[in-house]
């Protein structure tokens, strides 16, 4: 069974699964933000730099597993497997949506 996810949403993990990182700035609202990892990231700028950064360290792949979708808020639990510590691992995809682009995101270990 696949997933139904928002194009911009299969669109981010697309990207996450070694896409180029500058089309994120089709994916987000100008002023979204991206949490993972106790960091926030704000702007097209430092969410591109924020992707890159974690291409460039590690080599993994992300799979969509479950989604919830609530109005404009969008739950997907993904597992990431790679070459990095701890792998694979379970994680909360927490995406407010605003129209067609992607509002804010947080990620959290399940």
């Amino acid at each position: 069974m696949t997933l139904q996810l928002p194009e911009i949403v299969e669109t981010y993990f697309d990207i996450n699964n070694g896409g180029d990182p500058s089309c994120l700035a089709d994916c987000f609202c100008a002023q979204a933000t991206v949490f993972d990892e106790c960091r926030t990231h704000q702007g097209i700028e430092a969410i591109v730099a924020w992707q890159r950064e974690a291409q460039r360290t590690f080599t993994f792949q992300v799979q969509p597993l479950q989604a919830q979708h609530q109005q404009d808020r969008l739950t997907v639990i993904a597992q990431l497997a790679g070459d990095f510590p701890g792998s694979p691992i379970r994680l909360n995809h927490v995406f407010m949506l605003e129209g067609d682009q992607i509002r804010s995101l947080e990620i959290t270990p399940c």
